[in-house]
Formats: structure tokens, C-alpha cells, sequence
């Protein structure tokens, strides 16, 4: 029988500009990896046969760590949730990477696991995490609809607990006593996002005035930090310009797109069965991780 996918499995396209492959190119290669929350091991397979790193994981899902064995050094199943979990791989000593790729919107005390990787770093290391990003437009299009929708993928994956905007970011690593020395933005217009149709129905009046917001189509946030007293010039997010790729940044742009993919939509729902639609829409979202 055909083994199913795990539900965070995925491909990782080093020239895409997805979280995952931004993550992979600031690591960089023959690198000491922990990777805390690994998953199925999308990130650390390409780490291990495309950046020749060796990593250690730490992992929760027995599922997920059947097949993430096969990428790393050793696997520890731990619950990050556990506060004694750093104690657990002391013996592994300290790394050039600690990785947390859109891991910490998952635990009860992201705080506490940050500050808790702090020791684990050598002197020239440092920790990469990913974030989604909270106050994206779409996000805020659900809230005006009084419809917060959990979904099983995304910005709002039902199995998050912790929410995130650009001065929450800055404000966790700045508690953890950790600087940021790099950050990147995954820019996605919100007609490219899961909340497409929610976007749609939102007034043309209520998108410009979400138009003002300079962070309103960033996705994800990818972030590169040390402690406090290690070398590098500290950054702030919130000053940081945001460029508009992979989207319609302006409003004109935005309602010529809407117009385009609502002809589309229609013509779908028209010509294609509804079991015809839903292989579609788990296509779609199996490539806005590849893309």
C-alpha cells in the first residue's frame, strides 16, 4: 500500500522563495544543524544531501520520526513543551545552527524554547527560525468577516497556539536576549494565499485601507539572531522596508488580479466537478510549498 504523505512534508525548491528555501540558504553548508521541531524531515533531508550538513533533530510525532531517521545524525523524540527538554541533549554539544522553521507558533511557551537554545549555539553559531506572519492582509480580511477559520495548513493551522505580528517577533527575540542580525520577508498577495475567496469578498474601500499597512503581504518572516554579546549589528523589523515580490503590491494591480481570478473561479465551478475541484485544491496547496 502507497505510504501517505505526512501532513508537513514537503519539497523544498533552493531557488524558490519559500520559507523553507530561504531558511536552507542561510544556513549554508557543512554546517552542525540541531533542528528542533523537524517534522517528516523536509528541511533536513536537503540539508543533509544538498548543503552537506549534519543534523540532530528533536521531534514529538512517532510518525513524523519514522521517516525523518533517515535524514539526520540521531533523532530525539522530545516535547518542546517540556521545559527540561535541552537537558536531554546536552551530550550532543553546542551547534553552528539551531533551526526552528514555523515551529514556535505550535508551543505554549515559544519564549521559553527560545531562551533555552540559546546555550546550544557556539561562539560563530546562530539561530534561524521562521514565523508566519499574523498580520497579513488575508488574516485580517477573515477578521472583518468575524470568521477566524482554522485550517489544516497555513497561517492559520488549527494547531496553532501563538500569533505573531512584525513587533511580537521583535519583541520575543529581544526578551530572549537574543539580536537580530538578518531578516527576510515571503511576500504573498493575499488573492495567492489559502484565504483567496475571503479575500474576494471583502469591499474594495476596506483593501485600500488595508493597502496603508507597509507589512500587510508578508507571509512569513525568516530570521537570523545570536545573543546579545556575540558579534553582529542588531536589526530592527520594524524598520525594515518590505518589497513587493511574488504579488500585486498595488491596489490597482490588486483588483485587475481579483477580477482575472474570479472569471477563473467562475468558469471552475461552472465546467468541473466538485470531486474534480477538491484534487485541484490539494494540488494547489501541495505547490504553494514548492513554488
Amino acid at each position: 500500500m502507497l505510504e501517505m504523505p505526512h501532513k508537513y512534508e514537503y519539497t523544498v525548491d533552493l531557488n524558490g522563495d519559500t520559507a523553507p528555501a530561504r531558511v536552507v540558504r542561510l544556513i549554508g553548508s557543512e554546517k552542525k544543524v540541531l533542528e528542533v521541531g523537524a517534522g517528516p524531515g523536509s528541511i533536513a533531508r536537503v540539508l543533509r544531501d544538498r548543503s552537506d550538513c549534519q543534523v540532530t533533530a528533536l521531534e514529538v510525532d512517532p510518525k513524523a520520526i519514522k521517516k525523518l531517521a533517515m535524514f539526520c545524525e540521531r533523532v530525539y523524540q522530545i516535547d518542546l513543551n517540556d521545559t527540561s527538554w535541552s537537558e536531554r541533549i546536552r551530550s550532543e554539544g553546542k551547534f553552528d545552527v539551531v533551526l526552528a522553521a514555523d515551529v514556535l507558533e505550535h508551543l505554549y511557551n515559544p519564549l521559553a524554547v527560545l531562551e533555552a537554545m540559546k546555550p546550544l549555539v557556539n561562539e560563530q553559531g546562530c539561530i534561524v527560525v521562521s514565523l508566519p506572519h499574523v498580520g497579513h492582509s488575508a488574516i485580517v480580511a477573515c477578521l472583518m468577516e468575524e470568521d477566524f477559520d482554522y485550517r489544516d495548513w497555513g497561517l492559520l493551522d488549527r494547531t496553532h497556539i501563538r500569533f505573531f505580528g512584525i513587533k511580537n517577533m521583535q519583541a520575543l527575540f529581544d526578551q530572549a536576549g537574543l539580536k537580530i542580525v538578518h531578516a527576510e520577508f515571503v511576500i504573498r498577495a493575499p488573492e495567492a494565499t489559502e484565504f483567496a475567496e475571503r479575500w474576494e469578498r471583502i469591499p474594495e474601500s476596506v483593501r485600500l485601507a488595508l493597502s496603508t499597512n507597509p507589512f500587510r503581504e508578508v507571509y512569513q518572516v525568516v530570521l537570523k539572531a545570536v545573543p546579545n554579546e556575540y558579534k553582529g549589528d542588531r536589526i530592527s523589523l520594524w524598520s525594515l522596508a518590505v518589497g513587493s515580490k511574488g504579488g500585486c503590491s498595488t491596489i490597482q494591480r490588486t483588483m485587475f488580479w481579483n477580477r482575472c481570478v474570479s472569471i477563473v473561479r467562475a468558469w471552475v465551478r461552472k465546467h468541473i466537478s466538485p470531486e474534480a475541484r477538491l484534487m485541484l485544491q490539494k494540488l494547489i496547496r501541495r505547490l504553494h510549498w514548492t513554488v
